[in-house]
């Protein structure tokens, strides 16, 4: 069973070939950095989320290319959507979230990366497989 830290810590793994791709290549669209990377959609998506919240991506014409984030806004926009519903919810199957944060697959993903980067999320295996994500909730003063 693969344990919560290292679902997040693959996020950031995930994150870390868009990053190498992007630098090696330079700018990439979507379908080149799914090729070059030989990550699926949706991890994709959680690694340039994570790559949004480092302020290390932006998307230009519908390219990716290394610098500082025009994706701020949006992405974070999503992660507080998706925050306030795991919150709601406590633990969530990760297929629920799109229908109650009235938001696509891909932006729900994005925020998820977010999220993780910011050690927000926790992420463990459901029944059968499934994953289900949960807000790690932190001590502030």
């Amino acid at each position: 069973m693969v344990s919560t830290k290292d679902i997040v810590e693959e996020f950031g793994i995930n994150a870390g070939k868009v990053w190498n791709e992007l630098k090696t290549h330079g700018p990439l669209n979507e379908k080149e950095l799914l090729k070059n990377t030989k990550l699926a959609k949706n991890n994709l998506y959680a690694a340039i989320g994570w790559l949004a919240r480092e302020n290390k991506i932006q998307l230009e014409n519908n390219l990716y290319v290394l610098g500082d984030t025009n994706l701020t806004e949006d992405i974070g926009k999503s992660a507080g959507k998706i925050w306030q519903t795991i919150e709601k919810h406590k633990e969530i199957d990760v297929s629920s979230i799109p229908k109650l944060a009235k938001l696509k697959e891909m932006k729900v993903y994005n925020a998820l990366g977010w999220l993780a980067r910011e050690d927000k999320i926790q992420v463990k295996k459901g029944l059968l497989n499934t994953m289900y994500y949960k807000v790690q909730l932190k001590n502030y003063p």
